[in-house]
C-alpha cells in the first residue's frame, strides 16, 4: 500500500505541475470528481463510482487521488486502496500509449498464447502488467476474451486479433507504435 500521511492534505495549489496547462487540467479533474461525490452524496457506498470516475478523469488511480477519495468519503484509506487493487478494472499505474491484452483462456492458453505473452515480455522488455519505459506499450493478460473461435487471441488497442502467433503479436504492436 502506498505510504501516505493521512493527516496531509492532496492541496491542489501546493503541487507543482511542469505547467499552467497542467495545473488547469488537475483543477478540471479534481472538479469533475468534486462533481460525482456531491452527486452520490458523499456515501461510502459510492466507492467504486468514485473510483471509476476518478480513473475515466485522471487515466489511473494515483497515490494522492486515493487519500482525496478516502478523505471525501471520509473512509480509511486501507480500504479505498483495498478495492481499488482488487479489482482488476483499475490501475494503480499509468498505462501506455496502447495496450496490448493476451488472452489466457483455456482455448487460447492450448494454442500457444503462453508463448506469444513470453515473446512479447521479452522483446518488450516488460513483464504483464507494466508499461515500457517509454510509456508507449502495456502489456496486460485477461482470463477470457470471449473470442475462443479465434484462439489464440489478444486485444490491440480495442481491436481482436485472432488466430496470431507471437510474429503477428509483435507486428501489430509495431504498427501501432509506427502511426504515432
Amino acid at each position: 500500500m502506498p505510504a501516505l500521511s493521512p493527516q496531509a492534505p492532496p492541496d491542489r495549489l501546493t503541487q507543482h505541475p511542469s505547467s499552467p496547462q497542467d495545473s488547469a487540467t488537475c483543477d478540471r479533474h479534481y472538479k469533475t470528481l468534486d462533481t460525482t461525490l456531491k452527486r452520490n452524496h458523499y456515501q461510502p457506498d459510492a466507492l467504486i463510482e468514485v473510483l471509476h470516475k476518478a480513473q475515466e478523469s485522471f487515466g489511473y488511480l494515483e497515490d494522492e487521488v486515493l487519500l482525496y477519495i478516502a478523505r471525501q468519503l471520509k473512509q480509511p484509506l486501507s480500504r479505498v486502496y483495498g478495492v481499488a487493487s482488487f479489482y482488476h478494472l483499475f490501475s494503480l499505474k499509468p498505462s501506455g500509449i496502447h495496450n496490448c491484452v493476451v488472452c489466457l483462456g483455456t482455448a487460447c492458453y492450448v494454442k500457444g498464447a503462453r508463448q506469444i505473452l513470453d515473446r512479447l515480455e521479452l522483446e518488450l522488455a516488460i513483464k504483464v502488467g507494466e508499461t515500457t519505459s517509454d510509456g508507449q506499450i502495456s502489456l496486460l493478460s485477461a482470463r477470457c476474451l470471449g473470442a475462443c473461435g479465434l484462439a489464440p487471441a489478444a486485444v490491440f488497442d480495442g481491436e481482436v486479433g485472432g488466430k496470431l502467433t507471437a510474429e503477428d503479436a509483435l507486428a501489430r504492436l509495431q504498427a501501432l507504435t509506427i502511426n504515432d
